[in-house]
């Protein structure tokens, strides 16, 4: 009865002519070699930022009060810009120009048209519709004035822009990219009133930022190159 042979590997099978021993080997299946391979993993998603309580309690504190915002964590308010209402005059002196305008038409409308026709009556629905329409306009106008907002947080300046009722913008510049703050007061009207714009310079792509119609733009302005500074040597932002 035949028994099946098993090779020991770890003894010689022949010796060569200088008594040295030869052992067999068994045949390769790949091209690898024989080495251990190591295998260093890393974790998917790194460590989150330490954040202390006081930090947390601001981040949600401007969360809150600013939802629309792109915050990140620990990240929050520190001052927010709002445009000077002097840039309102022009959109509610307007409207309230041809308001009156359509009003003393109707007042005087037999004075202008002597022979009553069309009669007052025809036109006065048209006309109150004209006056709702000259009051929704003044409405969006300021409203997308007023949304034009600037923020100053713990780690960026963020802006957010409203073109229209239906069309918005926000951009997002870190503190560590900020290569020149400055502000401008130009005529009259703007040192009277203590209203400017505010201009940003970046860093590398030379980009220029610039929010016009800044109530105060010297305190503004203090404030952001005092945030820049701190953040750029590590120290703690402080709030405004």
């Amino acid at each position: 009865m035949d028994s099946k042979k098993t090779t020991d590997y770890d003894q010689p099978v022949a010796y060569d002519k200088d008594g040295r021993p030869l052992y067999a080997h068994p045949p390769k299946t790949d091209n690898s070699t024989n080495q251990k391979s190591v295998h260093v993993s890393r974790p998917i998603d790194p460590d989150a930022p330490t954040v202390s309580d006081e930090t947390r309690k601001k981040h949600e504190e401007s969360v809150a009060a600013y939802p629309r915002l792109n915050l990140s964590e620990g990240e929050y308010i520190i001052s927010a810009v709002r445009r000077h209402p002097i840039g309102l005059l022009i959109p509610i002196i307007t409207g309230g120009a041809v308001a009156l305008a359509v009003l003393a038409g109707l007042a005087y409308y037999p004075a202008i048209v002597p022979s009553g026709n069309p009669p007052l009556s025809a036109i006065v629905l048209p006309a109150m519709l004209l006056l709702v329409l000259i009051g929704l306009i003044t409405y969006i106008v300021s409203w997308v004035y007023v949304n034009n907002r600037f923020f100053l947080t713990n780690e960026s300046v963020i802006q957010e822009i409203q073109f229209s009722l239906f069309s918005h913008n926000e951009q997002t510049v870190s503190l560590l990219n900020i290569e020149d703050a400055s502000y401008t007061q130009t005529g009259i009207m703007q040192m009277l009133f203590n209203y400017g714009s505010i201009r940003l310079s970046t860093e590398g792509d030379e980009t220029t930022y610039r929010f016009n119609y800044v109530t105060n733009p010297k305190k503004h302005i203090a404030t952001l190159n005092n945030a820049v500074e701190a953040f750029k040597n590590g120290r703690p932002v402080a709030n405004d």
